[in-house]
This record gives C-alpha cells, sequence and structure tokens, in this order.
C-alpha cells in the first residue's frame, strides 16, 4: 500500500479515539520554558499553538493554510484569532468530514475554498489534499502553518518547496515537526541502535523518514527562505508523552484502541518509542521560521 494512503488509514482509524480522549488538537503540549509546568493537557496544546505564535512573533494573518490540519483544531484556533480566512488540508477524509463539521459547531462560516475569499472573515475550509501537490495558486497566502506534519512528507525539499510557491512575499511559513539529533556535532552520526530505533518508529507511525533540524534549515536556505529562525523545543514538550500514557492507560481508551483496530493499536504501541527516543536524546522536536 502507498505511503499516502497508509497515513490517510492510520488517521481515519484513529482520529475519532484521539477527539474523544484528547479533543480537537492533534499535537503536542507546551509545559514551561523548562518543561516542568504541569497543566491540564488540551491548555498545554493551546499554549504550545500560542507559545509557537509569540516565538515566530506572528501578530497578524488574513489568508491561513493550516498544513496537515487534523479535525481543524488549529485551523479553527488561528482564524477565530485573527480574524482571518483559513484553510485546513489533510491526506484523511474522515478528518477533513469531522473538521467541516466542527467548524458551524464553534460558529465559525464554512465555505468551499473557491468561495471562501469572498466569505466574511473569520471563515474556514476544509479539504482533503496532498501536501506536495496542493491545488492552490502560487502566493495565495499569508501564513503558512504546519503542525506536526512534516515528518510524514516523503519529500522534505519538496514540501519545503511548494509551502514557499504557495507564500504570499513577506508571508510566514511556521513549523514544528518531530526530527532526530543533529549528526554535525561531536556525537557524530546516528548509530545502528538510533536508526533502529527510527525504523521501528517509521513502521508504526507511518513516516517515510525524518531529519535533524539544521538539515531543515539548510533546505529551507537553498529554497529561498529568509529570516530563518530555528529552535529545539524537545525540553517544552517531552512531558506530553507520559500525559499520552496516562490517558491510554484509561479502560474506556483501552477499549477504544481495540475498538478502533489494528492500525491504532499499531500506533499505540508506538508510544513507548517516543517516549524513550526523547529521553535518550534521538528524538527531537524542531521548529522553523521564515519569509518568503
Amino acid at each position: 500500500m502507498p505511503l499516502t494512503q497508509r497515513i490517510q488509514k492510520f488517521y481515519d482509524t484513529s482520529s475519532p479515539l484521539w477527539e474523544r480522549t484528547w479533543g480537537e488538537h492533534m499535537h503536542h503540549g507546551y509545559y514551561g520554558a523548562n518543561g516542568q509546568h504541569k497543566k491540564d493537557r488540551r491548555q498545554a496544546q493551546i499554549d504550545l499553538i500560542e507559545e509557537l505564535l509569540k516565538w515566530a512573533n506572528v501578530q497578524s494573518a488574513q489568508t491561513i493554510l493550516d498544513v496537515g490540519c487534523g479535525i481543524g483544531g488549529s485551523t479553527l484556533y488561528l482564524a477565530q484569532k485573527f480574524t482571518a480566512q483559513a484553510i485546513g488540508i489533510t491526506l484523511s477524509p474522515v478528518q477533513a468530514q469531522r473538521a467541516s463539521q466542527r467548524a458551524p459547531e464553534q460558529g465559525m462560516a464554512l465555505q468551499p475554498w473557491e468561495h471562501l475569499n469572498e466569505a466574511a472573515a473569520p471563515a474556514v475550509s476544509f479539504q482533503v489534499a496532498d501536501a506536495l501537490a496542493t491545488p492552490f495558486p502560487d502566493s495565495a497566502f499569508d501564513f503558512i502553518w504546519s503542525m506536526e506534519s512534516g515528518e510524514h512528507m516523503p519529500d522534505k525539499q519538496a514540501f519545503l518547496q511548494e509551502c514557499y510557491r504557495q507564500l504570499k512575499p513577506g508571508g510566514t511559513f511556521l513549523m514544528a515537526t518531530w526530527c532526530h539529533r543533529p549528526t554535525h556535532t561531536l556525537a557524530g552520526a546516528l548509530t545502528r541502535s538510533e536508526q533502529q530505533h527510527l525504523d521501528w518508529l517509521y513502521s508504526l507511525y507511518h513516516l517515510p523518514y525524518v531529519i535533524s533540524l539544521p538539515t531543515y534549515g539548510e533546505l529551507a536556505t537553498d529554497i529561498g527562505f529568509t529570516d530563518l529562525k530555528m529552535a529545539d523545543w524537545s525540553p517544552q514538550v517531552e512531558f506530553f508523552w507520559q500525559d499520552v500514557v496516562r490517558s491510554a492507560l484509561s479502560p474506556k481508551v483501552l477499549a477504544g484502541i481495540l475498538q478502533a483496530g489494528s492500525e491504532t493499536i499499531r500506533g499505540t504501541a508506538a508510544i513507548a518509542l517516543m517516549t524513550t527516543g526523547f529521553s535518550r536524546g534521538l528524538i527531537r522536536y524542531g521548529l522553523l521560521c521564515g519569509t518568503k
């Protein structure tokens, strides 16, 4: 089965359970600058959005693309925050449908992409699309947001190139993504044990591969992004996986995992790999921001 279909199937089957357990935001949480500020898990996820916007100095936006939108958590949040027109794309029809259902539930206007610019802001649209070949024209958005979707991209350079193409001149691209540790330091290349760890994770989460944050920076520079800014927020988000473990141990959630089927069970098995990956310094949470 092609990678895109495997990703689609994984999120089609696991997203309803995730929403019941965690709510609308399908990403890490922010637990303070030192990672020690324990808080409600859903609040931690909202705090991560706000801290990322603050870090990137994103104070306004009119047209937003949310790449890998899940069930629309960030899309709706950003559209409301900035009184903007936003579109979220995902490979999962189940996610796109649920995101579209959630918009009116939050009092948000839902418009097809073709008519989004005709709607009064805030307004949103959701559709199934491949982030490497979107249907949108050049220079369509002044803000592109990618929250933990880069790790799923089979061609990181093509992904960044497509985001650059869609940005308006002066627009901002902001991504948070799973990375592996830098390999140009004294630690050297990934060890056999580290590569095996990543390979297991790739298999369970349907990831093609991950790269280091410095490599992302090199790719972004070559493509033409300017004012590049990067940061490793692994300490700030690592506690998230302990929260995931606690939630997964709930009898109700365990029953839901079993009912969701093999794809969700496989994904749950990867929780331990993420926990140990962070603790051994192999998995990193990378941020990259740039302008066109």
